[in-house]
C-alpha cells in the first residue's frame, strides 16, 4: 500500500492557508493557483482510474471553494495512486502551487 499522508499533508496546509487568506489574495491569483491545482490533481485521478478514457475538467466553483476543490481532487488521487513517486510528483505540484499563491 503507498503511503499518501506527504500528500495529505501538503493539500491539508494548502486548503488552511488559502481559508485564512483574505478575499483580495485569492482574488489576485491563490484561488486560480489552486482551481489550476485542483484541475492538475483531478485529471491524474481519472488517467489511473479509467485509462485512455477523456478526462472531465472541473468546474470552477468560485473562490472561496477552490480549497475544498483542491482537497477533494488530492482525496480522490490519493484513493487510486500506485506509487511513492505518483504522490511525490502530486506533493511538488501541491507544493508548486501554494508557492505561486502567495499563501
Amino acid at each position: 500500500m503507498v503511503d499518501t499522508t506527504p500528500l495529505s499533508r501538503a493539500v491539508d496546509h494548502f486548503a488552511d492557508r488559502l481559508r485564512a487568506a483574505p478575499q483580495s489574495r485569492l482574488q489576485r491569483g491563490a484561488a486560480a493557483e489552486a482551481l489550476a491545482a485542483a484541475r492538475e490533481l483531478a485529471r491524474r485521478a481519472q488517467q489511473l482510474e479509467e485509462p485512455g478514457a477523456e478526462a472531465r475538467e472541473m468546474p470552477d466553483a468560485g473562490m472561496f471553494a477552490a480549497a475544498d476543490q483542491i482537497l477533494v481532487a488530492a482525496h480522490d488521487l490519493a484513493v487510486v495512486v500506485e506509487s511513492d513517486e505518483q504522490v511525490a510528483e502530486a506533493v511538488r505540484l501541491v507544493e508548486e502551487a501554494r508557492q505561486r499563491a502567495g499563501v
